[in-house]
């Protein structure tokens, strides 16, 4: 079993002789860790460890990517859609604008361009509330637009849209989870937007519960690339060249609870993937494949405990690392293993009212985990827990999750763009 990146090595030779990839919303293999490197561990919004700055000509929650020496990010301009691109060291190359914005319901957490783009290595593609789907070329050209609530139907999500596309079989996949109105993933064609194929992922549930956020895993398992998507209750695969059911996993939500609306994403590791649920109160690990139901022998473990609503999983080395992003335990960081569920330590970020909205980010033994309150706390990872905790204090909402790239941590505020280093 093993993921599937998106990003060709030819490609990011072609691309740049600067080597970068975070070509999706959780950067290499969906993992949001990075196995070496090293992140800075003070900086200020002006001066200590700034590379550069950019102001943004909008409020975008969208996490950005990078490929070669281009950084893509999603964002309003002047009230409309956009994709934007800069250079490594914070020069605008391009930025191509599309229609009339839809502004996020709650405009201190959310907005209108909430899922990162995605990149196959020659092209880049965003996704907007409004229901805007974009193709470009990484050098800027515009290539495509269509809109999936005009060809499929209506946003009936209770909040602002979260799930971010992915690359599978070659094409676009996007997720549409939502309670009422149309559910479905639809394969996309790369370069024309052209739909591959459609496949209806709707299931009777609790009021709410249909409603998902996150993002699908794109792994190969026996030769077989699928994706694994994560809503109403249940782990789905389907395979990526066909939109196929193969198997489905349930068991999330055992006595049918309301409003378990889901937004923190699962995570992969090595056949497991790991399903953060319940409002923040469960985890469960899962043993993906084989075909049908699965739901009695796929389930390796499923706990009750203090977990993520919000900030999804970081996984390393067989390793899940997690924050409580709310409620009483909020800044609590976890490490447990991906198969046995066994929580190995449990440490402490500085005690605060403020919530957790962006997903951590593990560097080498160092975790990045901004707050929505600009804080940005960079902590030391041992066996035993967390070591020396250094808190930033940046001066503006964090609500999209920060990357690492060339030796450079990126951060993403309510109104400007950091490099550090």
């Amino acid at each position: 079993m093993k993921f599937r990146s998106s990003l060709s090595l030819a490609a990011l030779l072609v691309c740049s002789p600067l080597y970068a990839d975070w070509s999706e919303w959780r950067g290499p293999n969906a993992s949001g860790s990075v196995k070496e490197g090293k992140m800075p561990v003070e900086f200020a919004p002006e001066g200590k460890g700034v590379a550069w700055k950019i102001e943004l000509p909008g409020r975008g929650c969208s996490t950005p990517i990078v490929v070669g020496d281009a950084l893509l990010l999603t964002t309003p301009v002047d009230g409309n859609d956009a994709l934007i691109s800069y250079d490594l060291e914070g020069k605008e190359k391009w930025r191509l604008v599309y229609g009339e914005e839809i502004k996020g319901r709650g405009q201190r957490v959310g907005s209108g361009a909430n899922s990162s783009p995605v990149t196959d290595g020659e092209h880049v593609f965003g996704y907007f509330k409004s229901g805007r789907v974009v193709g470009a070329t990484v050098a800027g050209k515009k290539l495509w637009e269509m809109n999936l609530q005009e060809r499929y139907g209506k946003d009936h999500l209770w909040w602002d849209q979260g799930t971010s596309p992915v690359m599978a079989g070659g094409n676009l996949v996007v997720a549409v989870m939502q309670t009422e109105g149309n559910s479905y993933l639809v394969s996309l064609d790369a370069k024309t937007g052209k739909e591959i194929w459609k496949t209806e992922r709707k299931y009777d549930v609790p009021k709410e519960n249909g409603d998902s956020y996150t993002t699908p895993h794109v792994i190969e398992i026996d030769g077989v690339e699928m994706i694994i998507s994560f809503g109403a209750d249940r782990l789905t695969g389907h395979e990526s060249k066909s939109g196929k059911l193969l198997w489905t996993c349930a068991g999330q939500n055992p006595k049918n609870e309301n409003n378990w609306r889901t937004i923190a994403s699962s995570v992969y590791s090595d056949g497991v993937v790991v399903v953060p649920h319940g409002r923040g109160s469960w985890m469960m690990g899962v043993k993906v494949g084989g075909s049908g139901d699965i739901t009695e022998s796929a389930v390796l473990w499923r706990k009750k405990m203090t977990a993520p609503d919000s900030a999804s999983p970081v996984v390393q080395d067989g390793k899940v690392f997690m924050l409580v992003d709310s409620g009483k335990s909020r800044g609590l960081v976890k490490c447990l293993e991906a198969e046995s569920g066994n929580v190995l330590w449990e440490s402490k970020l500085p005690k605060s009212a403020k919530t957790f909205y962006a997903s951590p980010l593990l560097v080498g033994n160092q975790l990045c985990l901004p707050r929505e309150d600009g804080v940005v706390f960079i902590a030391e990872v041992t066996e035993k827990g967390l070591g020396k905790i250094t808190e930033n204090k940046m001066g503006e909402a964090m609500i999209a999750s920060p990357i690492y790239v060339n030796d450079s941590l990126i951060l993403r505020g309510s109104k400007h763009l950091w490099c550090l280093r």
